[in-house]
């Protein structure tokens, strides 16, 4: 699978995980829309990963890691309130943000690899 793939599922995921924690939770946060936000910006950099835009890869892979980095604390929240859904909802979006970062990863090391065969 190619970093677009990757960044695209994982934008799929933030957006759909967090709307519906967001919409089905009895006191909704507007810090719940996070996730929301950032894969909408990520799922507007797909275009650019594709066509292997280094600007735009970097910043997704930039938002990519801050995602990560902040969903810690939602887990933490979820395991501490004992709700097995929240628990599931974010450890699907950290495990496809995991997934994205490695194959942004994998990327940059192919195009690395290619520049210094040619």
């Amino acid at each position: 699978m190619r970093a677009h793939s990757a960044n695209f599922i994982n934008s799929i995921s933030l957006i759909m995980m967090s709307l519906w924690g967001y919409l089905t939770s009895d006191s909704p946060s507007a810090t719940a829309l996070i996730p929301t936000i950032i894969g909408v910006i990520l799922l507007l950099c797909y275009t650019g990963v594709k066509k292997e835009n280094k600007i735009i890869a970097h910043l997704a892979v930039l938002l990519t890691l801050i995602v990560l980095v902040g969903l810690i604390k939602p887990l933490i929240g979820a395991i501490d309130r004992d709700d097995n859904l929240a628990i599931v909802r974010v450890l699907i979006m950290i495990s496809t943000t995991i997934f994205a970062l490695v194959k942004f990863i994998q990327s940059f090391i192919e195009a690395r690899k290619n520049r210094e065969n040619t």
